[in-house]
Formats: structure tokens, C-alpha cells, sequence
């Protein structure tokens, strides 16, 4: 990785774009600092602290949730929109049908991508606003007040949305990806902080700590592992003839990575799991409150029953995305229509069988894993004296995947200018 960083510092082009990203990085980051008038910042932390939601939006957001900076919202609501969208794809026909238009298609469906991530952003500042009101967080609650905390909040997000593009474009990488990236990157000092500060106050001895750091290093070494693990189905592809020109069979494969819907599926289970207590604090001290905080209850934060009710959901969702985004009916008919074939299994429905078999296990295997890496800060906060350090195996998954693409993009842009030299 820093010999392929090295390398392309070296090639003037991809230097500019290098420098671009980290131009842009610097405005995203200097937003950060820019805070939503009319707050009490010290309510606001001390909420993020005890709740694991919110907890969770300040690791990602790079601290701007606890202080309520004008990108507290980040680019979030622009990726539930995105993952409402592709799974509307599958249910409705027309969006179906517009995905296989080619380019033009791909334009429809972001635009209506962009008009959804709206529509969330408006949603989700709302949602904001009832919630640090029901903190007593708000030194000013007027009316007005509400649509300047809403407008800022879904503003400033859809211009991370365009600052994303411009990195995507200009830059190198998934600009989107990159933002959240840097987030999470931009917490670690904290975290070591927390970490030292609860050996020095003697709630953790040295031993404790060291331990501590040798299972996230562990857990790292995992998270790599699995996100460039892959499933390679072998194809086999006959010889065919067109016009005066003979094709020779050749051999190849589809692969499929093992975590593939990892970080996905614990968006999705921490959105369950999460939404009927956001539903409590907008309505304390009703009936549905008091059950949602009640001792027993699944929806009950650091918990027990939370950790299982939360891994099986991160399992479900794991095979349910998976079946949603590869389907095997098509992807067995795509391979007969250019002559291909997997050894051993018959063209048509039996190869459509045996590849959702095989997406069945990579699905259950990746969910397993990813509902490791999500409930292990739980049992972290549980069972070891370190309190509120959530350095968040989600964000593990995000990061590792965030290094492995950018590497990919720019080995992939080294390719192209014909300095294969640099990656031997």
C-alpha cells in the first residue's frame, strides 16, 4: 500500500488528483467546526455518551453529532435513500427496467436517488431536532429557530453529497466512502485518550489495556481477512464460432466476496434496533417508552438481549441483502446466453440452484462474522472496565473496505498509464 502511494506521488496526474482529494478532505474537516447556533453543547454530550445510537452517528461523524456542527447529519441520509432505492429497484419494474438502460438509466435512478436523499435529510433533521429538544438541549425553541437548525443540517448535507462527487470525480476513490473514512479516522485520538484515561484513574490496570490492544489488532487482522476473501464459482466457456472467426474455450470465474453485505446488514439491524428507542425519547414517559427502557426488553441498549436480538438480525439481513442484490435466475441465464457453464452442473435452473446455495452460506458465514465485529463493543461495554470507548467494529469494516478500494483505484490508474514496473 505505501509503495503503490509512493509510486503514484511520482506521476504527475495522479498527484493533482491526490492533492485535490486532500484539498477537499481539509473543507469537509473545517466544517466540521462550524456549530448549529442555539444548542447546549454540554446536554447534547452528555446524551451521546449514554445512548448507543448516538454514540455510534458522533464515531462516524467525526465528533460533529455530539457538538451539532453543521455536518452532524454527514452523508446518511443520501445512503439510506441509495439503499432504499436499489432495494426498490428489485420490487418495482419500472426502476427494475431503467437500471439495464445503460447510461441513461444510471442517470434517472440518481436522480431519483438525490430527490429520495433529500426527502431523508428532512426527515432525519426533524427527527434531530425532537430529539435534542426532548434533552433539554435547545437554549432557544422557537419555531424559527426549528426551520434554521432543519435547513443547515439538510443543506449541509446534500453539499457533502456534492463534495463526495467532486472527489469521485477529480479526486481518487469513492468520495462518499472517503468522507466517512476520514470521520472515523479523526476519533482515534479520543479513543486512546478514553483508554489512557481509565488506566490512569485505575479503572483498568496495564496488563487490561494491553490486552485490550491486542484484540483489536486481532480483530483488524480479521476484518482484512474477510473483506479480501472471496468465493470464486469456476466458468466454463465453450468454443464458439461468429463470422470467419473461431473462439477458443477459455476458462474463468465469478467471485464473490465473503463480506460483501457485511456493513450493510449492520446498518440495517441497528436501524431496527434502534428506531423504536429514537420513537421513546421523541415520546418519554409513555407507555411505549417505559416497555422500550423497561429491563427485560430486547430494545434495551447494552444488554443482553440486545447483543443476541441484534447478531441474528445482522445475520437475516446478511442472506437478505445477498439474495436481493445477486440473483441467481439471472446470473445463470447470462452465463448460458454466452456459453458458458459451470463443470459439473447442468445449464439453466440446476446452476441457478447451485449458485443461490452457494449465496446462502457465503451470506449466513459474512453475517456471522460482521454480527461478531458489531456486538463486540457491546460485550466490551459490558463485561471490561473500559466505559464508553466505542471504537466500533462497523467502523472497521468501513475503514478496511474504504483502504482496500482506494488501493484498488489507484494500483488500477497505475495500470493505465503503463507503469506496471511500480507494483512488482
Amino acid at each position: 500500500m505505501l509503495s503503490t502511494l509512493r509510486n503514484s506521488w511520482k506521476v504527475p496526474d495522479l498527484k493533482k488528483r491526490m492533492l485535490w482529494t486532500l484539498f477537499l478532505i481539509a473543507v469537509f474537516r473545517f466544517g466540521n467546526i462550524i456549530l448549529v447556533p442555539g444548542i447546549d453543547r454540554d446536554a447534547l454530550q452528555r446524551f451521546t455518551q449514554t445512548q448507543t445510537l448516538a454514540n455510534f452517528y458522533d464515531l462516524i461523524s467525526g465528533g460533529a453529532f455530539s457538538q451539532l456542527s453543521i455536518f452532524a447529519m454527514g452523508v446518511y441520509p443520501y445512503i439510506n435513500a441509495s439503499i432504499i432505492i436499489q432495494l426498490l429497484t428489485v420490487a418495482i419494474p419500472k426502476l427494475e427496467q431503467l437500471s439495464k438502460e445503460g447510461e441513461d438509466g444510471r442517470k434517472k435512478i440518481n436522480q431519483y436517488t438525490r430527490y429520495t436523499g433529500v426527502l431523508m435529510c428532512v426527515i432525519q433533521a426533524l427527527s434531530t431536532y425532537y430529539i435534542i429538544s426532548n434533552q433539554r438541549a435547545l437554549l432557544d425553541t422557537s419555531k424559527l429557530n426549528m426551520v434554521i437548525i432543519m435547513i443547515t443540517l439538510t443543506a449541509a448535507s446534500m453539499f457533502l453529497v456534492w463534495l463526495g462527487d467532486q472527489i469521485t470525480v477529480k479526486g481518487l476513490g469513492n468520495g462518499i466512502s472517503l468522507l466517512i473514512f476520514v470521520n472515523i479516522i479523526s476519533r482515534f485520538p479520543m479513543t486512546i485518550y478514553k483508554v489512557v484515561g481509565t488506566q490512569k484513574a485505575g479503572g483498568a490496570n496495564i496488563v487490561e489495556v494491553v490486552m485490550l490492544l491486542a484484540f483489536i489488532a486481532a480483530l483488524l487482522a480479521g476484518v482484512i481477512l474477510m473483506s479480501l476473501g472471496e468465493r470464486r464459482i469456476p466458468v466454463q466457456y465453450a468454443g464458439k464460432t461468429v463470422g470467419n472467426k473461431t473462439y477458443k474455450g477459455q476458462s474463468s470465474h465469478i467471485p464473490i466476496n465473503v463480506n460483501s453485505s457485511g456493513v450493510i446488514a449492520i446498518i440495517f439491524a441497528m436501524s431496527v434496533m434502534q428506531f423504536p428507542g429514537i420513537i421513546a425519547q421523541i415520546t418519554p414517559g409513555s407507555k411505549f417508552a417505559n416497555f422500550i427502557g423497561g429491563n427485560y426488553s430486547i430494545f434495551k441498549p447494552n444488554s443482553l438481549q440486545y447483543a443476541i436480538t441484534y447478531f441474528v438480525l445482522i445475520i437475516f439481513f446478511s442472506w437478505f441483502y445477498m439474495g436481493v442484490t445477486f440473483k441467481p435466475d439471472e446470473m445463470a441465464e447470462n452465463m448460458h446466453k454466452s456459453s458458458g457453464f459451470i463443470p459439473g452442473i447442468r445449464p439453466g435452473q440446476p446452476t441457478a440452484k447451485f449458485i443461490d446455495r452457494i449465496l446462502t452460506k457465503i451470506s449466513i458465514m459474512g453475517g456471522i462474522f460482521a454480527g461478531f465485529i458489531a456486538v463486540t463493543p457491546i460485550i466490551i461495554e459490558m463485561y471490561t472496565p473500559f466505559k464508553g470507548i466505542y471504537f466500533g467494529g462497523t467502523s472497521l469494516l468501513i475503514m478496511v473496505g474504504v483502504a482496500v478500494e482506494s488501493v484498488r483505484v489507484l494500483e488500477s490508474q497505475l495500470v493505465m498509464r503503463h507503469y506496471q514496473g511500480f507494483l512488482k
